[in-house]
């Protein structure tokens, strides 16, 4: 049976910078995070989740909003997940260097107006985050699911 991967993810943003992660091998980049495991609280897994991928001690602030994705998965397999995000603090800054904890992931800034080059997924996320770090109102939300 095919579950839903429910996830919490990160933006820290610095000096017009956005903190990336990316899958070695893979064509695209995302915001740092990961799974929630049952029982724990969204803004918790994604502390843990920057604990264990950069050693980072970092503290989860506001929640920005949602982004549902659904995307083909090796080619071969449909994988649907949901994307709580949240802003977080941490004492990193652009230009320092990055270890990522895990091999298979490494870490970067790009620019806040350059996350299409970086192909930022889900996709709706290269919009949606410029405008709502901009200011913009309310919480984000997007959905890469086809509509009925």
């Amino acid at each position: 049976m095919p579950r839903i991967h429910l996830l919490a993810r990160g933006v820290l943003l610095k000096q017009g910078q956005l903190l990336l992660a990316h899958l070695h091998g893979a064509a695209h980049t995302f915001l740092p995070g990961g799974h929630i495991e049952a029982g724990e609280p969204a803004a918790r897994a994604l502390e843990r989740e920057l604990r264990e991928e950069l050693g980072l001690k970092a503290r989860a602030g506001a929640f920005l909003g949602a982004v549902e994705h659904r995307y083909l998965r090796r080619e071969t397999r449909w994988r649907h997940e949901v994307n709580l995000i949240f802003a977080f603090e941490a004492g990193i800054e652009p230009g320092e260097p990055l270890v990522s904890r895990e091999p298979r992931l490494e870490f970067f800034w790009r620019p806040l107006d350059r996350l299409a080059q970086a192909n930022l997924q889900p996709d709706p996320l290269q919009s949606l985050l410029p405008r709502r770090l901009a200011g913009g109102a309310g919480p984000l939300w997007a959905s890469t699911l086809a509509n009925p």
